[in-house]
């Protein structure tokens, strides 16, 4: 199995992409802390495993005491702590003229700063196993779309900070941090999203070749595998590196006339 014997906490665990990442790194070898905040849905998918292999904290991310407590979770269970997925995140819709500042502070301190607290309070941990970071951000990082403005700075800002510390921590501590950038993923939340703005339910088998060359979206468990790679030994050194899930390219693209 690629992940045996790794610890790993995953915020925004019980829900969407966040959950598919947990039960594929417990299908791969791995003790998972899971996180999110609705405690049932922890629940819900804690009954999945065997009891030994997860355990769950809900929290809010950006409550002062929230990082340590996420780590200290997984140290006192488990023991030790391998690596980090940082998933948990706002995704909501936003221009220049509808983007209030709290608006914008609200979405840094859930999308940008607290992946930074959390991993801040797992480097000593993270240190003594060399272990390693995966962000969760959007290919929005790059410039984003008119109605994603602030959700696009956010994930700019994560992806900034992912290259940043993929290089320093890896030089001066041997911790890797590696991002990957998702394209339009068909997750729960994603169908919620479309049914509020009108859509039909079977909105998702009709998109123009411009969104979805391959005639469907990705799954979760797409954008797990991903994340396995990452996370586990297979990806050797790499760090600093940003990881595109997505049908096109983000750079050339010859979108069809």
């Amino acid at each position: 199995m690629r992940l045996e014997d790794k610890v790993i906490l995953i915020t925004g665990s019980y829900t969407g992409i966040g959950r598919a990442i947990a039960r594929t790194c417990v299908r791969e070898g791995a003790r998972v802390v899971l996180n999110g905040l609705r405690d049932e849905l922890g629940k819900e998918l804690m009954q999945e495993f065997d009891e030994e292999v997860t355990t769950r904290l809900t929290i809010d991310i950006t409550a002062q005491d929230a990082p340590e407590k996420l780590v200290q979770k997984a140290i006192t269970t488990f023991g030790k702590l391998d690596a980090v997925v940082n998933n948990a995140a706002i995704v909501a819709s936003s221009n220049m003229d509808t983007t209030t500042v709290p608006y914008l502070e609200r979405m840094l301190a859930v999308n940008t700063i607290a992946p930074f607290a959390i991993i801040q309070a797992a480097l000593p941990y993270l240190e003594q196993t060399r272990g390693n970071v995966v962000n969760i951000g959007s290919i929005n990082s790059w410039s984003g779309e008119p109605n994603l403005l602030a959700y696009s700075i956010s994930k700019g800002a994560l992806m900034t900070l992912s290259r940043n510390l993929g290089d320093t921590l890896f030089r001066e501590k041997g911790i890797r941090v590696n991002q990957i950038n998702p394209g339009w993923i068909l997750t729960e939340h994603e169908f919620v999203n479309q049914r509020e703005q009108g859509k039909p339910d079977d909105w998702h088998k009709t998109l123009p070749d411009v969104f979805a060359p391959a005639k469907r979206l990705f799954k979760p468990e797409e954008l797990a595998m991903a994340a396995i790679y990452l996370l586990s030994d297979e990806s050797g050194p790499i760090s600093g590196q940003v990881l595109e899930v997505e049908q096109f390219p983000m750079i050339g693209r010859n979108p069809p006339k």
